[in-house]
């Protein structure tokens, strides 16, 4: 993103806060940086999410991995804990810190994409967009990876912690396709990592890179972007009494039969609800996927269309300008967000998953909505990367859910809360540990923190918490929910 007026190097833009000694390290450092004095504060520092706004101590804006690597020193020297934000879409503004006082790292002005025609590489920068990455891949060699959909969110959370899309049944998670990274330590050292170079820091990074360091570029394999793609949205005409027959169908389909080429969700809100998703192939391809299983449910393809690589991922976008990112970014929400994710969805927990979406959710007069996600099953591309190379912990998941509660122009209510996390209550109760956990890309900070760490990443704790206590033990990056080092033996 190009900034509306020049940059204010630290010395000019915060002099009134010159005698702060954060302040002081980064203007002796040359690093830009801007503070609530500054005229660009509010483009900066304003969330995602308008019901969470932290403010930090600062902001600095690099342009280069020295330059993060100076401002985290200014940050540990100083006792100020540091946060990289890298396209700020954090549900609970983490990417500000979670809590006020941070050292903010915003790493827009490194977002650049390139491509290595010959190797099919693709170097990019944390601060790159999905829009924009999408496309820059695509143009520079018809190249791809599997990643979201929303074109204005950052990549360097978005990698770090899953990236989830349209493509990740047949090719997996945006992590699985990292090859190696460059990464800012806690000591401001600069190292790379990958699957065979500092292996347990690369296993953090993909699946829980916020509380271990600041990515500062990474390096992708890439695929040969498909040329037929079709998009479909098919109506399920399911009520209270259906819907729990349909989820029964829907997992059976998912985890044995549904093939790597269709990737779908289930998509509901108070207007009804839908199976929503990509065929990589054509119109008759995916009768022939999905038309079976359809007729199972009394469900129709509503609408549909092929189209190619690009054309998906502009349908699923959900914006006006499709895959081109505004310049100034400044999408705003305000809302309450928790996540699933599922080893299954059925008998007990399903009759009440189901009840309480009829028969409370439809009594809710907020804008709220569930994204159910067919993550795995035996032709999934995230089952299929399971090699332990990386500490994404829902590799056993069938699904993952996202739940949205949102409001317009109005504060979300108090007493809000109660509503999703009721629904998250119910399904749960008959669950044993382990049978489900919550994806930390749709974060909820109101979790405590044992508790968030244990269900954002799982069987994979004890291992990170010793990696944490080797190369950040005195939580330089850390944030509400981040992993905590181990302590004693």
């Amino acid at each position: 993103m190009k900034l509306p007026t020049q940059l204010y190097l630290g010395f000019l833009a915060a002099s009134i806060h010159a005698t702060t000694p954060l302040l002081n390290c980064l203007s002796s450092a040359h690093v830009s940086f801007i503070t609530p004095s500054s005229p660009t504060w509010p483009i900066f520092a304003s969330p995602f999410n308008t019901r969470v706004p932290y403010t930090p101590a600062a902001i600095v804006i690099p342009i280069s991995t020295s330059q993060v690597a100076a401002a985290v020193a200014c940050g540990a020297a100083h006792k100020v804990k540091v946060t990289p934000k890298a396209g700020g879409h954090s549900y609970a503004s983490l990417s500000l810190g979670g809590e006020d006082g941070h050292l903010v790292i915003e790493l827009n002005e490194m977002a650049g994409v390139s491509l290595d025609r010959g190797t099919g590489i693709a170097t990019i920068g944390p601060g790159a967009r999905l829009g924009d990455v999408a496309t820059g891949i695509y143009n520079q060699g018809k190249r791809a990876f599997s990643h979201g959909t929303c074109p204005g969110v950052g990549l360097g959370g978005h990698v770090l912690h899953g990236g989830y899309g349209m493509s990740s049944r047949n090719h997996g998670l945006a992590l699985d396709w990292v090859d190696s990274i460059t990464v800012v330590l806690a000591n401001a050292s600069v190292v790379d990592c990958s699957a065979h170079l500092r292996p347990s820091l690369f296993f953090a990074m993909l699946g829980a890179g916020s509380s271990f360091g600041i990515a500062t570029e990474f390096r992708f394999r890439t695929f040969e972007a498909p040329e037929v793609v079709t998009w479909f949205s098919a109506a399920l005409p399911w009520d209270g009494e259906t819907a729990v027959e349909g989820l029964e169908k829907l997992e059976l389909f998912t985890r044995y039969r549904m093939p790597s080429e269709l990737n779908m969700r289930l998509m509901a809100s108070a207007n009804g609800s839908s199976l929503d998703g990509v065929f990589y192939g054509d119109r008759a391809g995916l009768d022939d996927a999905l038309g079976p299983f359809l007729e199972k449910v009394n469900g129709s393809i509503a609408s549909a269309e092929t189209t190619d690589w690009i054309g998906g991922l502009d349908h699923f976008s959900e914006s006006d300008t499709g895959l081109v990112v505004p310049e100034p970014y400044n999408k705003h929400d305000t809302f309450y967000a928790k996540s699933l994710t599922l080893t299954g969805l059925n008998g007990t927990s399903a009759e009440n998953f189901v009840d309480y979406w009829f028969n409370v959710a439809f009594n809710v007069d907020r804008i709220w909505w569930f994204q159910l996600d067919l993550h795995g099953g035996a032709h999934a591309g995230v089952w299929e990367h399971d090699n332990g190379v990386t500490s994404y912990p829902h590799r056993d998941k069938l699904y993952i859910i996202q739940f949205y509660d949102r409001v317009i122009g109005k504060p979300y209510p108090a007493n809000g809360f109660q509503f999703l996390d009721g629904w998250l209550d119910v399904t749960t109760e008959p669950l044993k540990w382990g049978e489900w956990g919550m994806y930390v890309n749709y974060v909820d900070a109101r979790l405590g923190r044992r508790e968030a760490e244990e269900l954002y990443w799982g069987k994979n704790l004890p291992r990170l918490r010793k990696i944490k206590a080797q190369v950040d033990p005195g939580e330089l990056f850390f944030n509400p929910i981040s992993i905590a080092p181990a302590r004693g033996r």
